[in-house]
């Protein structure tokens, strides 16, 4: 079995969790090295502080048995800089990342479309020579987006990943998140993507599944050894 390097980046905690946290433990069972790359800490929020926050995303990663990375761009004004672009490009080298998550390109949250804009342009950048970016120029060979989940747009997905079994660690993996989704009363968030995910099961015969885009055009095989043993 070939291991793969696949980072998954979101521009807050919980937002990678949300979309595609299913996903996420079936790529986990298959055995290739999965990171969680947030951009930002995620707060200020109502109900959460920075230490609040960590534990909680820490926590989320242990559920879904992968690593995580908290980068220091700040939430709500994140944006596509040269600065922001290498240091992001600087983690895909570090990881060595042959096919990376993030953000759809639309999304009712500002933070969400520039952490699209930002990945695509740093995973260009990462394969730079002569840079003073640190490591080795490495460039990942996919780029793959999940659906956004502020807004629910009618998009045709270009695949769409089984989760069956997968949803209630998905769920454990969610609730960790209490100050965002339990103590402020956003529980309905967490069932909703549940209902969500079962719908996307009925689009593919199975009881469980997450959507996602692809800019070019999807190798079924490749494809299947991202997601099987």
């Amino acid at each position: 079995m070939v291991v793969i390097n696949v980072v998954c980046v979101g521009a807050h905690p919980d937002d990678v969790e949300l979309s595609m946290g299913g996903t996420v433990l079936r790529m986990v069972e298959a055995g290739h090295n999965v990171t969680l790359v947030d951009l930002s800490n995620g707060e200020p929020t109502p109900f959460g502080s920075v230490e609040t926050r960590k534990k909680e995303s820490d926590s989320a990663a242990k559920t879904l048995g992968v690593s995580r990375i908290t980068m220091d761009l700040p939430n709500r004004f994140i944006e596509d800089t040269i600065e922001s672009r290498k240091k992001l490009a600087g983690v895909f080298r570090q990881l060595k990342c042959e096919y990376i998550f993030t953000h759809f390109e639309f999304d009712s949250h500002p933070d969400h479309v520039v952490a699209c804009r930002l990945t695509e342009a740093a995973r260009f950048y990462s394969k730079l020579t002569n840079s003073d970016i640190p490591g080795e120029p490495f460039f990942p060979a996919k780029i793959f987006h999940y659906f956004p989940n502020h807004i629910k747009l009618s998009l045709e997905p270009s695949f769409c990943v089984d989760i069956t079994g997968f949803t209630d660690k998905k769920k454990a993996a969610l609730e960790c998140y209490n100050s965002q989704f339990i103590r402020n009363g956003n529980g309905k968030v967490i069932e909703d993507t549940i209902t969500s995910n079962r719908y996307f099961g009925l689009r593919i015969n199975k009881t469980a599944a997450e959507p996602f885009y692809q800019r070019d055009t999807p190798d079924i095989m490749e494809l299947a050894g991202l997601f099987s043993k």
